[in-house]
């Protein structure tokens, strides 16, 4: 066993080493920029053709064997028309952001304080809206129902977008990975039996998505014009851009959070954080 072990040592070279810690680098950022789309279920479909073709040659299964052969002979032209969106979509990330970088603590700060403002100046103006953050759950299902934008979080954009006479203000303005993605987005509505019947479409729809997903909603309601904040199907109603802040911060983990939260939103904060402990593990 000694005598196997140094002579693998021998034989590993250290730039084989890094080689081996590049290539799984470039495969885990890979994943994390397919995180969330139709290309995780495309390749569990074709891990499972693989398992198929492999399972087929050890039992003999000679038909199914030679026509998963014949697939495989064209995969790369397969991947790249099945994958063409996203491949396209990754190149184009990485030109604009290489493969080392990842959202700035100061860029989510500030996209939390965008988000803040606008929320609540269209409060004061009773003009609804409403703001999705996509967290570990991706949303690209949701996102293909809008407008594409691909924009920076700008305070102007975001009061832009809901304003009555904007084609997309009814809808949802989704960020992901620090950028407005889409707006005009539909959202699946709550199915709760149990919910309020005050309120309208644009709280069910809130409450619908943070029901699914972890997605966290900034909705502001026209009505009451007020601001409020959604997780995991719960609503904290009339909060101000302070309390938004502070809120938002706690809920994405920002570091050096203010502390000082006030008293009504501990409790909230406390029980959306063990959910998703909850449903981590």
């Amino acid at each position: 066993m000694t005598t196997t072990f140094f002579n693998l040592q021998s034989t590993i070279r250290l730039i084989d080493l890094i080689d081996i810690i590049i290539v799984a680098f470039i495969v885990y950022r890979v994943l994390l920029l397919i995180k969330g789309t139709r290309a995780i279920q495309m390749l569990a479909g074709l891990g499972i053709l693989g398992i198929v073709f492999f399972m087929s040659s050890r039992f003999e299964l000679f038909t199914t064997h030679w026509l998963l052969s014949y697939f495989f002979d064209y995969l790369i032209l397969i991947v790249i028309v099945l994958f063409q969106d996203d491949l396209r979509r990754a190149l184009t990330h990485v030109g604009k952001n290489p493969f080392f970088s990842s959202l700035a603590l100061e860029e989510e700060r500030e996209m939390v304080d965008e988000i803040a403002r606008s929320a609540v100046q269209l409060a004061k103006e009773r003009k609804g809206a409403l703001i999705v953050i996509e967290r570990e759950t991706g949303l690209k299902n949701f996102i293909d129902t809008g407008a594409k934008l691909d924009s920076k979080v700008k305070m102007e954009l975001l009061y832009s977008i809901f304003q009555t006479s904007s084609p997309i203000h009814d809808g949802a303005a989704i960020i992901t990975g620090g950028r407005i993605a889409a707006a005009g987005c539909f959202l699946p509505l709550s199915k709760d039996p149990n919910i309020d019947k005050r309120y309208g479409t644009r709280h069910r729809a809130a409450l619908g998505l943070t029901e699914e997903t972890d997605a966290i909603v900034v909705l502001v309601s026209e009505e009451a014009g007020e601001a409020h904040l959604v997780k995991n199907g719960k609503i904290t109603t009339n909060l101000n851009e302070q309390e938004l802040k502070q809120s938002l911060s706690a809920l994405l983990n920002l570091a050096s959070v203010n502390v000082n939260i006030p008293r009504k939103m501990r409790s909230w904060l406390l029980m959306a954080r063990t959910k998703d402990r909850k449903n981590f593990d």
